[in-house]
């Protein structure tokens, strides 16, 4: 099979809490070894069953403050109290060595990575099929109280309402159809001629004998 260089992309999935975006994202990083996720760092506490390293990189708020300050952030935000932020070498290497990288950032972080690297970003949006779902998925999952869990849902038609500034919009109900179009989505991307910056070298190679 010929190889044609290419550079990396950028996957953003955000969606409100409980609309599938984490499941969706193990799944394919479960399918696909050109994709890895980006490990943020974050100044909350572990969740149950969380490493620190692979799920975030779990820091205090002081050494947050310095990352931030020296520009060493690619985008962070506030959420319910708590910083989250994107290390910026390891995502520039990765696109480099052409490696796609996912991210699960909402949508501040998506505006901030956006003005940073809006060329290699591809956005898609995961919406609940309904509000009563997204509620019950929240519930299910059992991580939160039930005071998280309501402002979790007051929050989300905030969320919700920055789906336009998104490439793609996926309704999440049901996983396999959803993961589905997630992969057809990052198929058709990677073909996109700008990231493939190897393909003038093998047009020219290829014209030579013509």
């Amino acid at each position: 099979m010929i190889e044609i260089q290419r550079r990396g992309l950028l996957l953003v999935m955000s969606s409100p809490s409980g609309a599938g975006k984490t499941t969706l994202s193990r799944r394919l990083l479960a399918a696909d070894a050109n994709i890895t996720m980006s490990v943020s760092v974050t100044t909350r506490a572990p969740r149950p069953g969380e490493v620190n390293g692979k799920d975030y990189h779990f820091i205090s708020q002081r050494d947050f403050a310095k990352l931030r300050d020296a520009g060493d952030l690619l985008e962070y935000a506030e959420v319910f109290g708590n910083f989250y932020g994107t290390p910026k070498k390891p995502v520039v290497d990765a696109l480099q060595a052409g490696r796609d990288v996912l991210f699960d950032i909402d949508w501040q972080g998506t505006q901030q990575l956006a003005q940073a690297m809006e060329g290699d970003l591809v956005r898609i949006f995961i919406l609940p099929p309904s509000a009563e779902e997204l509620r019950e998925r929240l519930i299910r999952r059992a991580q939160d109280s039930s005071s998280t869990v309501a402002k979790r849902m007051a929050k989300a038609a905030d969320e919700i309402s920055h789906w336009p500034e998104y490439d793609y919009v996926i309704v999440n109900e049901d996983i396999i159809i959803a993961a589905a179009q997630i992969d057809a989505i990052l198929s058709a991307e990677r073909l996109r001629r700008h990231r493939r910056v190897g393909l003038t070298q093998f047009v020219r190679d290829l014209t030579k004998n013509l």
